[in-house]
């Protein structure tokens, strides 16, 4: 059978009427999609861990695990249904490295880091970065806060919420920027949403966020209302309640996208090596330090980072050496986190599941345990670096 050849003369017109119909049509295949992919289950839940697994996850010997789990003094998790091995939910096993391991809780005082996940161009794996990242981080013990400001909503998604179907804007941190300004809320506690991953919340976004970059710029023109630091003000009192709390960003410098850049103590841009890419991040750090100018020139307010990171990331192994790598290495030097996330069939898999590599748990159908190895180990690299960076650039500075 030929492919199909669209006819230019006999299109309908794309009209109002067809687009909210399309819309519709959309938004019930993408249901249907996402209720046929996590059958038998209408919701997302997070991966069993052998005993093998959560000994590693606390630092200890699966002997020590097991008498301890004799004795009481932790969960004793089950057994699966042939009784071959003991078996632990996720809430099971962060209670055993929050018990056992020797990973620095943060100190008595200290608030909780807030990071930005920032880039200019879609697809450069941000949302997986942000989301991935949330999640390793609570395997290391920490309590974390995903705050989702992409009205496309990439992570509410992979939480396993229809932004435009199960997501209202009262429930977005679009009230925040909604006139009239003094009877919106003073922070954005009334948002978050516990999520299917144990320690991991969510302030889920939706496409009525758009909302908010039509009411800033007209908050941009009055003198008296610091724009770019209402979410920060919003955020502040839920420093207490996290140990982490990470911003999703739309890939552009929006307003909405400036005020994550001005929570953040930390900035991460992810980018793969390809020229576009390249050139995409050269632009954002340009229309940053811009805008960051202006607002010190014009508002003197100034803005400083306890820290920044570049990482490489859908890195394809057979073009390990490629110019476009080489150039952001030595572009970004001492930026440059040194591991590098490789472009993978695990990814892929993940991505159209719904899900992320933590999600799989283990390698799955019809991705080897090498492959699926290798981009878990990469993850875990990745996150143990960032939360080595929080612990000394934020919490110990602010011990200091």
């Amino acid at each position: 059978m030929a492919d199909a050849v669209l006819d230019p003369s006999s299109a309908q017109r794309f009209s109002l009427e067809a687009l909210l119909e399309l819309a519709q049509v959309a938004s019930h295949s993408l249901d249907t999609v996402r209720s046929d992919m996590l059958e038998p289950h209408p919701r997302k839940t997070p991966p069993t861990f052998t005993g093998a697994q959560v000994a590693r996850l606390a630092g200890v010997e699966p002997k020590q695990m097991t008498y301890l789990a004799k004795r009481g003094d932790l969960p004793a998790g089950s057994h699966e249904a042939n009784g071959a091995r003991r078996m632990f939910t996720l809430a099971e096993a962060r209670q055993y490295v929050s018990r056992l391991s020797k990973i620095p809780k943060r100190p008595e005082g200290a608030p909780g880091a807030t990071i930005a996940i920032v880039n200019f161009k879609g697809g450069s794996t941000k949302t997986t970065t942000a989301f991935n990242l949330a999640q390793g981080l609570t395997l290391r013990g920490r309590r974390v806060l995903i705050c989702d400001l992409d009205p496309q909503a990439s992570s509410t998604t992979l939480t396993g919420l229809l932004p435009a179907a199960e997501v209202l804007e009262d429930q977005t941190a679009a009230p925040l920027f909604i006139p009239p300004l003094s009877e919106a809320p003073k922070d954005l506690r009334y948002a978050v949403q516990r999520t299917y991953w144990d320690g991991l919340d969510i302030i889920p976004a939706a496409p009525a966020l758009f909302g908010a970059e039509i009411f800033l710029p007209i908050h941009s023109r009055d003198p008296d209302i610091a724009w770019w630091d209402m979410l920060n003000r919003a955020i502040t009192p839920l420093r207490e309640d996290y140990d982490v709390i990470i911003f999703d960003t739309a890939p552009a410098l929006s307003y909405l996208a400036v005020n994550a850049v001005i929570a953040s103590d930390g900035l991460i841009m992810p980018v793969p090596p390809e020229t576009l890419d390249f050139a995409s991040s050269v632009a954002f750090w340009n229309l940053l330090s811009e805008t960051l100018g202006a607002l010190a020139s014009g508002r003197r307010y100034h803005k400083d980072f306890a820290f920044m990171r570049v990482l490489l990331s859908k890195v394809d192994s057979k073009l390990a050496s490629s110019l476009v790598r080489d150039w952001i290495i030595k572009t970004y030097g001492p930026y440059m986190l040194p591991v590098e996330i490789p472009k993978s069939p695990a990814g892929s898999l993940s991505a159209i599941k719904f899900g992320t590599v933590y999600d799989l748990g283990k390698y799955s159908g019809g991705v080897s345990a090498d492959t699926y190895g290798r981009i878990r180990d990469a993850f875990d690299k990745f996150v143990e670096m960032i939360d080595q960076s929080v612990q000394a650039l934020v919490w110990k500075v602010a011990e200091e």
